[in-house]
């Protein structure tokens, strides 16, 4: 039944210019399919969308966080190209359709973002969605796992923690039901995934970040030892500006160095980041990490030291 303008007015409360400006705003910014029907003076939802009645959208975004939303998808898209690539597509067209009503050039945002990765392992999509879905509705999962580091497989029941996203690879905090403790599982060494009726056991944040986030990197451990490390002059101006660890501590020294102290269980992806600096990084402390470093270097050159013989 149409409704006409002066009925919107007061059950507005407001003036016919505003009940016109509504309207158009509702088919400009939300597509609704509103028709005014002349031979009974009123508004009215389009016929052809009487079989699916259409509703206001449960969220109401300004420009600028339809700008954002835009950007966190192109975001996720360049972090794991293809997943939830079905998902999303919806999405971010309706996005840009919103914003190109309000001429905001959706089209330049998207093209002039880039993301650049290196070292990206890929993650099968029907894997991912199914740790996502365990995530969210709190249910155990059931994995075919294959360890990098002993290249031995395993059949697992975890109930997963927290999804991260390290260094352009995707990992999942989950508690083993296995091995009775948390654990670190890597989606791309993950061979199968499947979501159980069972309810995942839930770990609170201090515990997750006592054992999970305290340590370097992504190895997993209570800090075990705390490393000291002097960068060159040349090298402390990017290295003062970049944070190594939530808990570090960084001091400018007066020949121009700078020292950075933080906490580590596992030294593993620290003598990486270590020997990646060559010459403008010294370990100060602990002597087992600065060993560690020599006995790397050492190899290193023993093997280009043979190649020239």
């Amino acid at each position: 039944m149409p409704v006409s303008e002066k009925d919107l007015e007061a059950a507005l409360e407001c003036s016919r210019a505003t009940v016109i400006r509504t309207i158009g705003a509702m088919r400009n910014f939300l597509n609704a399919p509103i028709e005014y029907d002349r031979e009974r003076n009123g508004y009215h939802y389009a016929t052809a969308a009487a079989s699916e009645p259409w509703e206001l959208p449960g969220l109401w975004f300004s420009a600028a966080e339809l700008q954002a939303l835009l950007a966190l998808e192109h975001l996720l898209t360049d972090l794991s190209p293809g997943l939830l690539a079905d998902e999303l597509s919806p999405f971010r067209q309706r996005i840009e359709s919103l914003l190109s009503r309000q001429e905001l050039g959706t089209g330049e945002l998207y093209r002039r973002l880039r993301m650049l990765g290196m070292g990206r392992r890929a993650v099968n999509q029907v894997l991912f969605r199914a740790v996502t879905s365990a995530l969210a509705e709190r249910r155990q999962l059931e994995l075919g796992y294959r360890s990098r580091s002993r290249d031995q497989s395993t059949e697992r029941v975890v109930s997963p923690q927290r999804l991260v996203h390290y260094r352009d690879n995707w990992y999942l905090d989950a508690w083993c039901h296995m091995r009775e403790g948390l654990r670190i599982f890597a989606l791309d060494r993950m061979t199968t995934a499947a979501v159980t009726d069972a309810p995942a056991r839930d770990l609170d944040d201090d515990e997750l970040d006592a054992n999970l986030a305290r340590s370097y990197g992504i190895f997993q451990g209570v800090p075990r030892a705390t490393a000291v490390l002097r960068f060159s002059p040349r090298m402390a101006r990017w290295v003062a500006d970049e944070t190594w660890h939530p808990d570090q501590r960084g001091q400018w020294l007066l020949d121009g160095r700078y020292e950075l102290e933080f906490p580590y269980a596992d030294p593993t992806e620290l003598i990486r980041d270590i020997l990646r600096f060559g010459a403008d990084v010294e370990v100060i402390k602990p002597k087992a990490l600065k060993d560690l470093v020599v006995e790397q270097l050492t190899a290193a050159l023993g093997q280009y030291g043979a190649k020239r013989s």
